[in-house]
C-alpha cells in the first residue's frame, strides 16, 4: 500500500514517514507543496494521500486535494493544527476520507488509514455493481426498462412504473405505484440514465416522471394516486416549465 506524505513541517513529515513504515505500509514520497502533490500523483498514483491542510506555496492543501479528486480516484486524509469551522467546511467540500487533528499519535494515524482504505474500497465496490447494473439495462433490446439491485436480486423497473425519485444522503429511493427500490447512487448518477423526454428534474432532491404530474400547485408538484406533494426548486422551474405542454 504506497502513500504519499504532503507535509511541510520537516519533523512531522519525519515522524509521518517514520509512523507509516512501522506500520508496514510504504511511502512512495514525501513533498512539502500541493503543487509537488499534484506533480507526484501524476507520475507515480499512490493509494493514499496524507495531505497537510496549511501547506506553502500558492495553493492549499485543500486546493490540491480538489485538483486531484477531479482526476484520480483517490482517498485523502487531511492532517491539521486548525480546527475552526472555516477550515472544517472548506477542507469538507473536497470529500475527505479523513482529519487528524495535529499532535497526533500512531494509533491516529493507524486507525484513519483503516478505515479510510475500508471506506474507498467499499465504495469502489459499489459503483462496479452500479455499473454493472446500468450496463445490463443498456444492453437490453427494449430501451423502456431498468434493472436495481433489491435484496440480492436484479429487479427490472419499466421507466413507465416509476412516479419519483427521491434523494437520501448517499442513496437515492426509486417510488413506484407497488414498492420503494432504495439504491446507492447519486442524483447527478440516476438523472443521467433517466430517459429525458419523460423524466424532469424539480428539485437538488426529486426527480419526477413527467406523466405522472397530476397539477401543479404555487411551488409544489402533485403526483397521480397517491397525491405526494413534490417542490419544486427556484432554479428548476424554468425549466420544468419548458417541458410542460402549457395552453
Amino acid at each position: 500500500m504506497n502513500i504519499l506524505v504532503v507535509e511541510d513541517e520537516s519533523i512531522v513529515a519525519k515522524d509521518i514517514q517514520v509512523c507509516l513504515r512501522k506500520l508496514g505500509y510504504d511511502v512512495t514520497g514525501v513533498v512539502d507543496t500541493g503543487e509537488r502533490a499534484i506533480e507526484m500523483v501524476e507520475q507515480n498514483t499512490p493509494d493514499l494521500i496524507m495531505m497537510d491542510i496549511m501547506l506553502k506555496g500558492d495553493i492549499s492543501g485543500v486546493q490540491a486535494a480538489e485538483a486531484i479528486r477531479k482526476k484520480n480516484d483517490i482517498p485523502v486524509i487531511f492532517l491539521t493544527a486548525y480546527t475552526d469551522k472555516d477550515t472544517v467546511n472548506k477542507a469538507k467540500e473536497t470529500e475527505p476520507y479523513g482529519y487528524i487533528i495535529k499532535p497526533f499519535k500512531e494509533i491516529d494515524i493507524q486507525t484513519a488509514i483503516e478505515i479510510a482504505l475500508y471506506k474507498h474500497g467499499k465504495e469502489k465496490q459499489v459503483k462496479k455493481e452500479r455499473d454493472y447494473y446500468y450496463s445490463l439495462s443498456e444492453q437490453q433490446d427494449s430501451p423502456d426498462m431498468m434493472f436495481v439491485k433489491a435484496n440480492q436480486r436484479l429487479v427490472k423497473i419499466r421507466y413507465a412504473d416509476i412516479y419519483f425519485i427521491e434523494a437520501l444522503k448517499d442513496y437515492v429511493v426509486i417510488n413506484t405505484a407497488e414498492r420503494r427500490y432504495t439504491i446507492h447512487s447519486t442524483m447527478k448518477d440516476i438523472e443521467s440514465k433517466m430517459p429525458e423526454k419523460d423524466f424532469a428534474r424539480v428539485h437538488r432532491s426529486f426527480i419526477v416522471r413527467i406523466d405522472k404530474i397530476k397539477e401543479i400547485d404555487h411551488s409544489n408538484v402533485v403526483m397521480e394516486n397517491d397525491k405526494k406533494v413534490i417542490p419544486i426548486g427556484g432554479s428548476y422551474k424554468d425549466a420544468l416549465q419548458e417541458r410542460l405542454n402549457l395552453i
